[in-house]
């Protein structure tokens, strides 16, 4: 296939093993996901050049980057790769503006597709144009080394848990940048993190690495609903939904969304009835009624089936729906399984809480 970026390392890390092979869609965001120290970072610095495995293969769209097998290795500097690190690593003696000029004045004319205006534009940085890297915020600083590796122009752009280093406030900052990014640039972007927050804001499809192995691997709202997979088991554990927002209550501060499968009503989202927002759903806060519960305080009573049950931890349990073809996650006790019979294949009642759902 020539369009997918594919991949062999082998190479030993620490108390394990780099041993990954796969292939990875050359569109839209693909996260890398594990736990710390799993070897995500690894494989993301095997795909830049900047370790080499002792067994390794990669190939981008069907070109040749490394086969070690018959002894070929392109440096880094000819991979046409944009690479933002977890503490940016601006130039501290270069002003914003000639760290972001830094890689475009060293890419050829003809492999230019947008201009430093575009790029400002993009992530709001026209205020930080004329100041010294020590004279910004964790937030700006990753703004503009993202600038910086876009306007190398890259064919493919590594992004290294670029806000690992950032506290709460700085992180919520600089999503919403993260998502226009997401949705204006044509640009591959492979994402390492071990956030799962940040992964359902950006990501379209996931890589699951465990101890230096890919152990899933598919687009993001298939592997978040696996209730065999550890994802599951996290506490942020969820389902997403692509919705569009088809009308607000401003009466009661509210909106309606659609989605393939029904409609939701949730928190005011302050966009334009239209827009698309993805939504997602915490297993956390969703409970389950054999029927339909009378009146009640919960908004989104939702008719689902029963597909798939996995018990995980101390007494709790991961249940997965089926809300009219899309897949939702419920965690409840092992009791409360118990206590209502649940089987695969039965119906019964999802409740969901408006002021749960979040962007």
């Amino acid at each position: 296939m020539n369009d997918v970026l594919s991949f062999r390392f082998r190479m030993p890390l620490g108390n394990f093993t780099l041993n990954t092979t796969g292939e990875i869609p050359i569109s839209g965001v693909t996260a890398l996901f594990g736990r710390s120290g799993c070897g995500k970072t690894s494989l993301l610095r095997c795909i830049a050049g900047l370790e080499q495995a002792g067994d390794a293969y990669l190939s981008l769209a069907g070109e040749c980057w490394h086969d070690s097998r018959k002894g070929f290795y392109l440096p880094p500097h000819k991979r046409a790769i944009g690479y933002v690190f977890q503490e940016g690593m601006l130039f501290p003696h270069l002003k914003v503006r000639d760290n972001l000029l830094f890689g475009y004045k060293r890419t050829p004319d003809n492999q230019r597709s947008g201009g430093l205006d575009q790029v400002v534009n993009l992530l709001d940085i026209a205020p930080l144009l004329e100041r010294f890297p020590a004279q910004l915020s964790g937030g700006e600083k990753q703004r503009v080394a993202i600038g910086r590796a876009l306007l190398s122009h890259p064919r493919l752009l590594l992004m290294d848990e670029p806000m690992a280093a950032l506290d709460r406030g700085h992180k919520k900052e600089i999503l919403p940048y993260l998502e226009r990014l997401h949705n204006e640039s044509s640009i591959p972007i492979i994402y390492v993190s071990h956030d799962l927050d940040e992964v359902a804001r950006i990501a379209d499809h996931l890589l699951l690495i465990e101890q230096g192995e890919v152990m899933a691997a598919g687009p993001l709202s298939t592997m978040l609903a696996r209730v065999d997979l550890p994802i599951a088991r996290n506490e942020e554990a969820g389902a997403l939904f692509d919705t569009e927002i088809i009308q607000h209550d401003e009466r009661f501060h509210l909106t309606r969304l659609r989605f393939s499968g029904g409609e939701l009503t949730v928190g005011w989202i302050d966009l334009a009835v239209g827009e698309r927002v993805r939504i997602r759903i915490h297993a956390k806060d969703v409970s389950l009624a054999l029927e339909r519960p009378g009146p009640t305080s919960i908004l989104n009573v939702l008719p689902v089936t029963v597909t798939e049950m996995d018990a995980h931890g101390r007494g709790r349990m991961i249940v997965k729906l089926d809300l009219g073809g899309v897949p939702l996650l419920a965690r409840i006790t092992q009791k409360s399984q118990a206590n209502l019979d649940l089987k695969p294949g039965m119906q019964v009642f999802a409740q969901i809480k408006s002021v749960a759902l979040s962007l």
